[in-house]
């Protein structure tokens, strides 16, 4: 699940390319192998759509209005993770602080496993960033990184599409690997 990288609110976000960068290759990624995302979009009419990078990516399909900070407070948002029908939820996004500590503290709440990947959650101050990441390892929620969490959807350098996944965590200018 993205959580609301939306054109308005990205600039203001610390190394917001880089979060942006790491939310793009874990899109790619979770494409290439067939694992379903969903995006949200807090308050859109204030804060804007999805960062085109994204937005293209997504398509309107993939997308969830909402204006809780907790995207599990709407029924819409509940449905569509419902229709998943996955126990273990990745999450990222902004802000690590608000919304997507409140969705993880959500998912969790609703009986799912969530992975917070931690190197794709921005706030606008650091301090927040990490009181956010903080406060979710401390309720359950495991921290990964987009590189760990591909690695844990391929499995094994024998998936047919580990290859293409490799060079997608290597943009990022991480190279151990294969």
């Amino acid at each position: 699940m993205l959580v609301d990288p939306q054109g308005r609110l990205m600039p203001a976000i610390e190394h917001a390319a880089a979060v942006t960068a790491a939310l793009d290759r874990l899109l790619r990624g979770a494409d290439l192998l067939g694992v379903p995302v969903r995006a949200t979009e807090h308050c859109a009419e204030a804060i804007g759509s999805a960062v085109a990078v994204l937005a293209g990516r997504l398509g309107p399909e993939r997308i969830i209005a909402k204006r809780s900070f907790d995207a599990m407070a709407e029924p819409g948002a509940r449905a569509a993770v419902a229709a998943l029908d996955r126990p273990v939820i990745a999450i990222a996004g902004v802000e690590a602080h608000v919304c997507v500590a409140q969705t993880a503290l959500g998912l969790r709440a609703a009986g799912y496993r969530v992975r917070v990947v931690e190197d794709a959650c921005g706030s606008r101050r650091a301090i927040d960033r990490e009181a956010g990441l903080a406060r979710l390892r401390a309720a359950g929620c495991v921290p990964v990184t987009v590189e760990a969490l591909m690695f844990e959807w391929c499995g094994s350098a024998d998936h047919p599409a580990f290859k293409a996944v490799l060079s997608i965590i290597k943009e990022a200018g991480i190279t151990g690997a294969g």
